[in-house]
């Protein structure tokens, strides 16, 4: 059993054939996915493929790439977004700074909101980051200081520095495709250092196919690949890796109930 903790199964890349790519993750083992929203504007369309099938959950939330859009977005909103069945996150959301489509200082106030919807809700805030560390950083003290949440560093590829600060606020952190790419040590360096009970597998589909099939569209049916890697990386069995994977995607998603994969 797989979990891909991370698909974008609303993008249009997806158009036409997404009942396939789903019935070919199932094939592959997948178990349970979690759809991830990434602007307001799609929130229904996101929702409504976790409404649809029982192995699809998904979050709320608005990329930093679409926070010029959302800027007057409040927590209130997130929140009664989140309060509906089968939303078990808010985000993805955070920082980006390496495109900047959004205004570096709309991203930190986008992003401070979802902190504050993570924090009244009890759902996990996935935080993407790209380039902003020092920033991040900052951000994710300020806001621990005034009141804990849970909070996962996807597609983690940060530096070393980022990773220490955000595991010490117990952070828990996915493994992408990304580990598989030839020139990605310095990515696999982090990740033999991350807290081995906090690790989640994800493919950030359709984007960053794992290798062998990198350069595709990348499908939930490859995460397998991923976890792979992850083992290779850290010296575990393949059944290890599952299983500490499972273990820590249940202690962070908790609002999924365990009974609920295939």
């Amino acid at each position: 059993m797989l979990i891909d903790s991370h698909v974008n199964l609303h993008a249009p890349q997806f158009d036409a054939d997404r009942d396939a790519v789903i019935a070919r993750a199932r094939e592959a083992g997948v178990g349970l996915m979690v759809e991830i929203s990434d602007k307001l504007s799609t929130f229904e369309a996101t929702h409504g493929l976790a409404m649809a099938h029982p192995d699809i959950w998904c979050t709320v939330g608005a990329h930093p790439h679409e926070a010029r859009d959302h800027v007057g977005v409040t927590a209130d909103e997130l929140v009664a977004l989140a309060a509906r069945p089968r939303v078990v996150g808010i985000g993805e959301c955070g920082l980006d700074f390496h495109y900047d489509l959004s205004p570096r200082e709309v991203q930190a106030d986008v992003f401070r909101v979802h902190i504050e919807a993570a924090r009244r809700s009890g759902l996990p805030l996935v935080v993407h980051t790209r380039e902003a560390d020092e920033t991040m950083a900052a951000i994710l003290e300020d806001e621990y200081a005034r009141g804990s949440f849970n909070f996962l560093m996807h597609c983690y590829t940060s530096g070393s520095e980022l990773a220490e600060k955000t595991a010490a606020m117990g952070s828990w952190f996915s493994v992408s495709g990304i580990a598989t790419f030839k020139a990605a040590e310095n990515v696999r360096a982090v990740i033999r250092a991350m807290p081995a009970d906090r690790i989640i597998v994800e493919t950030d589909c359709p984007y960053l196919a794992p290798v062998p099939h990198r350069g595709r569209r990348n499908e939930p049916a490859y995460v397998g690949h991923v976890l792979q890697a992850l083992a290779d990386i850290r010296g575990w069995s393949l059944e290890e890796a599952e299983a500490r994977t499972t273990d820590a995607f249940f202690a962070l998603f908790d609002r999924i109930p365990r009974g609920s994969v295939r």
